[in-house]
Formats: structure tokens, C-alpha cells, sequence
């Protein structure tokens, strides 16, 4: 009698194992899913940071004499076109994130020209704003840096879960989003900060 009953367990244990397999790799998805949310928003909030400041900047180096007007201008139009450029969370697609990333870059770039051009004004270096929006960069550029590399941590969580075993397998019936497109370099160097040097001696 006792060896019957133990025939019906194992099945039973069989299914119970299945399930909970399912069940974790779902919840377990869904929550790496989620990180990838997350650090893309954190990468979009380290980036209007650093927009949210270009603004004092200007400020600050448009009242020196002669200054160089088209390089501002660079620099406001670089801003607004970065500032439009936002990514959908429920589409990382590669030609999204290039997208965004391009124009991150291009204010990257128009940053850069304006700090280099800032050298030929050396009054500017001791303007207190000046200094206090120097020492806000760096740490916003070093932010940008870590988010993004938070970010491709998180993905590669996600997509190694969807694509070895059993994941591979569960990832046909509950179609989660195949892989996310990691962030990357789209220009040389470009995973390096802007330098920002405000020695003029």
C-alpha cells in the first residue's frame, strides 16, 4: 500500500520541481526586466543633469568680452536636440539606442568645444560659478559613465537569463523581449568623460 502511494509522489515532485522552475524563472525575469528599466532611466537622469547645468554655464561664459557666439549656439542646439532624443522602455531597440546615443554624443562634442574655446578667456576660471559648474560636471560626467555601465551589467543579467537553459526554453511561452541593445561607443573614445581642464596656466 505505502509503495503505491510513493508511485503517485513522484509524479507529483516532478510536477511540483517544473512549476517552480517556471514560476522562478518568470518572477526572476520579469524582476532583471525591470533593472533594465530602471538603469536606462537612471542613464536619461544622469544625462539631463548634466543639460540642466549647460544652462549656467552659458551664463557664465557669455558675458566675457568677444566670446566666441557660435560656439554657444552649438552648445544650445546640441542641448534641445539631446533633450528631445529620449528612449521608449518598452522599445530598446539598436536604432533607439543609437539614436540616443548620437545625440548625447553631439552635445558631448559641442560641450568639448565650448570648454577648449573657454581657454582663450582667462578671467572666466575665476568666476565662483565658473568654478562650481566645473566641479559639477565632473561629477555628472562620472555619473553618466557608472549609469551606463550599470546599465549594460543589467542587461547582460537579462539576456543570459532568456537565452540559456532552461530560460531558452520557458522564453517560447511567455515571449518575453528577445535582448535588449546593449550601450555603446558610437565614436572613438566616446566611452571615455569629456576632458575637462580649466588650468590656463
Amino acid at each position: 500500500m505505502k509503495t503505491k502511494h510513493l508511485y503517485w509522489l513522484i509524479p507529483l515532485l516532478i510536477v511540483l520541481i517544473f512549476v517552480g522552475s517556471v514560476v522562478s524563472f518568470y518572477n526572476g525575469t520579469i524582476k532583471k526586466q525591470e533593472n533594465v528599466r530602471t538603469s536606462l532611466a537612471n542613464i536619461e537622469s544622469s544625462y539631463q543633469r548634466r543639460a540642466d547645468l549647460i544652462p549656467q554655464l552659458i551664463s557664465t561664459v557669455q558675458g566675457a568680452a568677444n566670446f566666441e557666439r557660435g560656439v554657444l549656439l552649438d552648445v544650445v542646439e546640441a542641448r534641445a536636440k539631446a533633450t528631445s532624443t529620449t528612449i521608449n522602455l518598452d522599445e530598446l531597440s539598436p536604432n533607439a539606442i543609437n539614436q540616443f546615443a548620437e545625440a548625447q554624443g553631439a552635445l558631448s562634442g559641442a560641450l568639448s568645444r565650448l570648454l577648449v574655446t573657454v581657454e582663450a578667456y582667462p578671467d572666466i576660471k575665476s568666476n565662483q560659478n565658473f568654478l562650481e559648474f566645473q566641479s559639477q560636471l565632473e561629477g555628472t560626467e562620472n555619473r553618466i559613465n557608472v549609469e551606463r555601465n550599470r546599465y549594460n551589467q543589467a542587461i547582460n543579467a537579462y539576456n543570459s537569463q532568456i537565452r540559456v537553459f532552461p530560460g531558452a526554453f520557458y522564453n517560447k511561452f511567455f515571449g518575453f523581449t528577445t535582448q535588449f541593445e546593449r550601450f555603446k561607443a558610437i565614436t572613438e573614445n566616446a566611452e571615455q568623460a569629456p576632458e575637462v581642464n580649466f588650468d590656463f596656466d
